[in-house]
C-alpha cells in the first residue's frame, strides 16, 4: 500500500523529534504493536502510528475505521504512577485531551468519545498491565475521525495534549472534564463485560465522574454505583423508571 503524502516515516520523525516512533504504511492495529512494544520495555512516550489499520479496536474491542489519508490512528505508551483501582482515570485524561485538540463546541460521551455537532470526532481506548504496585504500563489508543492534512501536525498536537493532561493535577483535569461530559444528567444503562442477555448491568441517572474515571450512577432505589470504564461493555440511554414516568 502506498503511503499517503502527508504521513510518512520521515514526516512523522520530523514532527516528533527525539521520540521513539514506529510508523507503518499499513498494519493490523497500532494497539497490538504498542502492547507488544510496551511489554518489551518501550519508553514512556513511545508512539506507534499507521496510515491504515485493518483491524483497529477501541474500548471493549469496538471496531474503529482507520482509513488512509482521512483519519488518524495512533497508540502511545505511558508508564503512569497509578494504583490498580485508578487505571480508568486514563480515559478521563485522554478524552479531555482530545476535546482540547478538537476545540470549541466539543462534548465528551463517557467513557471514550469526543463529539461535535452530534458526530464522533475522536475516541480513545486504554490498555493497562497491572502489577503488585499498580499500573506497570499503559497504552492509550486514539482515533481521530476527520483528520485535516498534514496529519503530522495533528499527530503532534494530540500527543502533546495527552501528555499535558496526563501530567496535570487530577483535580484540574476533572474540573475541565465534567462540564464537557454530556453523559452526566442522563438516565443510562451500563451493560458490563461480558455483555449478554443475562450479563450484569446497572441503570440509573449519571450524576458525576470520579478520580478513577468511573461514572457515578444513582439508581431508582437511591443506591450510588460507580461504573468503571475498563469493565464497561456498552452504555445506552435508558427509559424512565415507572416512578419517574408517573411523576412526569
Amino acid at each position: 500500500m502506498d503511503v499517503s503524502a502527508d504521513l510518512s516515516l520521515d514526516a512523522v520523525k520530523a514532527a516528533l523529534p527525539g521520540r521513539e516512533v514506529r510508523f507503518y504504511p499499513a498494519l493490523l492495529s497500532t494497539q497490538a504493536d504498542a502492547l507488544a512494544w510496551a511489554r518489551a520495555g518501550a519508553k514512556e512516550g513511545s508512539v506507534v502510528v499507521a496510515d491504515y489499520q485493518a483491524s483497529a479496536r477501541g474500548r471493549a474491542g469496538l471496531e474503529w475505521p482507520v482509513e488512509p489519508g482521512t483519519t488518524l490512528g495512533l497508540s502511545i505508551v505511558l508508564r503512569p504512577r497509578l494504583s490498580a483501582e485508578r487505571e480508568g482515570w486514563l480515559y478521563t485524561v485522554a478524552t479531555t485531551a482530545l476535546a482540547d485538540v478538537v476545540g470549541d463546541g466539543t462534548s465528551i460521551e463517557w467513557p471514550d468519545q469526543v463529539l461535535k455537532d452530534g458526530r464522533r470526532e475522536a475516541a480513545a481506548g486504554v490498555d493497562v498491565e497491572l502489577g503488585p504496585q499498580g499500573c506497570n504500563w499503559a497504552v492509550v489508543n486514539v482515533l481521530v475521525s476527520r483528520a485535516p492534512q498534514p496529519r503530522t501536525r495533528l499527530l503532534k498536537e494530540v500527543i502533546e495534549a495527552i501528555e499535558a493532561r496526563y501530567r496535570s493535577p487530577a483535580d484540574a483535569v476533572l474540573a475541565d472534564y465534567l462540564p464537557r461530559c454530556t453523559t452526566i444528567g442522563r438516565r443510562v444503562r451500563a451493560r458490563m463485560i461480558p455483555v449478554g442477555p443475562s450479563g450484569p448491568q446497572v441503570t440509573g441517572e449519571a450524576v458525576g465522574s470520579l478520580m478513577d474515571g468511573a461514572l457515578l450512577l444513582v439508581t431508582a432505589k437511591g443506591s450510588r454505583v460507580a461504573v468503571r470504564p475498563q469493565n464497561l461493555g456498552l452504555l445506552e440511554d435508558a427509559p424512565q423508571s415507572p416512578d419517574e414516568a408517573s411523576r412526569g
